[in-house]
């Protein structure tokens, strides 16, 4: 299972010399897989200006690109943190499909699609402020101090639209881990409605939480045949974990590039 790794601020050591401005790390852009991306493409920005990498595979920043000492601090702190994120991702490329939905991502919405003649799927949720801890996993230890797992559990929505109808949950993941020998659900309704033509905030909807509890087993049992079932909740955060990494990464390389650009 994908897990993405969060290096905390405070435990990364520096490794620079602020005497030639040289960081002893390769902050370049990982490459990636063309036929892994497609739709789905994270685009990794160029190599930032007044940067380089020489033969040794060290990375430099020319000074005249920076003017404060609080711009060289925060670009010296960020290729060590580019290069640390990029060596804990587990990969690089994004998939394009996930159990026969389409994937299409733009910015941080994401959105997986499935079609027949009868209907159409459409699963759709943002990786914004998605990522937490990961159970046991989140506790620090003593031998590694220096970084958390993440994982990316978004709310997320399931439209069923059949002609001009549309059926539509608001799902959650929910904590906690099933024991042994129990069977919890990975994820749970928050929201349940069906509304003609285009939504608006006139249609009504009931909370999962006041259903009758047999009603919600049956849409349970809906939503499994429609594609979404436990297992494929469990490799949508998965997918979701690697995706929001992907955009962090890309995050931290802008404010770089925005850092040491010509004034």
């Amino acid at each position: 299972m994908i897990r993405n790794i969060r290096f905390l601020r405070s435990a990364i050591g520096k490794s620079f010399s602020t005497a030639n401005q040289t960081a002893k790390w390769n902050a370049g852009v990982v490459t990636q897989s063309a036929n892994g991306i497609a739709t789905c493409a994270v685009r990794p920005l160029s190599v930032m200006p007044g940067t380089g990498i020489n033969q040794n595979g060290v990375f430099s920043i020319a000074s005249r690109q920076i003017h404060t000492k609080g711009e060289r601090e925060l670009v010296e702190f960020l290729a060590e943190e580019i290069v640390a994120e990029k060596k804990a991702s587990p990969t690089t490329n994004i998939p394009t499909s996930l159990n026969g939905f389409k994937i299409t991502c733009n910015k941080a919405d994401v959105e997986l699609t499935k079609s027949s003649e009868r209907e159409k799927v459409v699963i759709s949720f943002n990786v914004n402020h998605t990522v937490d801890m990961d159970g046991d996993e989140a506790d620090a230890t003593e031998n590694k101090p220096e970084f958390s797992a993440m994982k990316s559990r978004p709310q997320f929505e399931v439209d069923i639209t059949r002609g001009g109808t549309t059926l539509s949950f608001t799902c959650s993941y929910l904590p906690g881990e099933a024991q042994e020998g129990e069977y919890n659900d990975v994820f749970g309704i928050d929201e349940v409605t069906i509304y003609q033509g285009e939504w608006n905030d006139k249609v009504y909807a009931v909370a999962g939480d006041v259903l009758d509890g047999y009603l919600y087993d049956l849409l349970m049992n809906f939503l499994e045949e429609k594609g979404v079932s436990n297992e494929f909740a469990e490799k949508m955060s998965d997918f979701a974990s690697t995706y929001e990494h992907a955009k962090y990464v890309e995050l931290l390389e802008a404010i770089s590039k925005f850092t040491v650009e010509q004034k």
